[in-house]
């Protein structure tokens, strides 16, 4: 009795100590453990606890994406219509632009344009043989286009075409607004009928920067004194012609056949600005004056001011003084 008791009681002592390390070893048991035996940790039952609560880890994991895809879709959208909104303003700013440029000028700017497409589609040698200044042809073929092609080519784009187009629509415009496009038109085809003349006997092709330098030059005799800047010095207005001639020789390395077209500009130029403003202040006529029929088309609001300043300067030509009387003498 008394053995059979004693082993009862070892084997409920064997099972309590079995039990007890059993509880342990699931509590502390590791991953792959668990897994295996189908076992859940307290840990990650107060985790699933949490996550039930919060809604889910994948549920916040998937609203958050939705939410960041929402925000980049709204960035995307908003800096496509930000491109698209500067660049309509940079073409109506363009397009502004072009409008405001005087007609004479607009024109002249595009055929400028024009000889420089010829240009690169034909090649240097085609273009310049259809473009260029040549005399016998002009005289004998009757190619009356030349010498307008010849004072629009200024060759290759390049930064001395950018730069020589600007100088062009800049001193053609300013001249245009001050003058008026009737003048304007006198000045044009008094200054390429010149420089046809001018460039056929020296055997120069073209002669548009000549042009350019006669628009700098009459527009510098209007103000002569007035401080400009040029480069980085402050300039007299009438020294702007002879600081561009000096600037392209340097840059030709003292070639003196650079300065020829500013000499052929600041002739012509001169010739136009004395007949035109200093000869009929002398008394002289003013026989490069805009034809009237040519300022009633073109600009009738100036036709309007002449006639004004004709019957002002008429009726002052008429009135006569009449002989002065010493102070104090009777009247007769």
């Amino acid at each position: 009795m008394k053995g059979a008791f004693w082993n009862g009681k070892r084997t409920g002592l064997a099972l309590v100590l079995a039990l007890g390390v059993l509880s342990v070893s699931c509590s502390s048991a590791s991953p792959a453990t668990a897994a295996m035996f189908g076992v859940v940790s307290p840990k990650e039952i107060s985790n699933h606890a949490l996550f039930d609560i919060r809604g889910g880890a994948k549920k916040k994991k998937s609203r958050t994406g939705s939410l960041s895809k929402t925000v980049t879709g709204k960035k995307k959208v908003g800096a496509k219509k930000a491109t698209e909104k500067k660049s309509e303003s940079v073409n109506n700013a363009l397009g502004d632009w072009y409008k405001g440029i005087p007609r004479f000028t607009k024109l002249y700017v595009n055929m400028i344009f024009l000889c420089t497409f010829v240009g690169l589609i034909l090649g240097e040698e085609r273009s310049q043989a259809i473009l260029a200044l040549d005399p016998m042809r002009l005289m004998y073929g009757l190619e009356l286009w030349r010498p307008f092609t010849a004072a629009s080519f200024l060759g290759k784009p390049s930064i001395s075409w950018l730069m020589s187009g600007y100088y062009l629509y800049e001193y053609g415009a300013s001249l245009e607004k001050a003058y008026g496009p009737a003048e304007y038109i006198v000045f044009l085809l008094t200054q390429i009928s010149l420089l046809t003349v001018f460039s056929a006997m020296l055997g120069i092709p073209f002669f548009t920067q000549s042009v350019i330098t006669g628009m700098l030059h009459v527009l510098s005799r209007a103000m002569p004194h007035q401080k400009v800047k040029w480069l980085v010095i402050t300039v007299p207005y009438w020294t702007l012609p002879y600081g561009l001639m000096v600037s392209d020789v340097l840059q030709s390395q003292g070639s003196i056949s650079a300065a020829v077209p500013h000499i052929l500009g600041i002739l012509v130029g001169h010739f136009y600005q004395f007949n035109r403003f200093v000869w009929p202040k002398t008394g002289g006529e003013d026989w490069l004056r805009a034809p009237d029929f040519l300022v009633d088309k073109l600009d009738p609001d100036a036709a309007v001011k002449n006639a004004a300043k004709e019957s002002i300067n008429k009726a002052l030509s008429k009135r006569k003084r009449g002989k002065g009387k010493k102070l104090g003498s009777a009247s007769a």
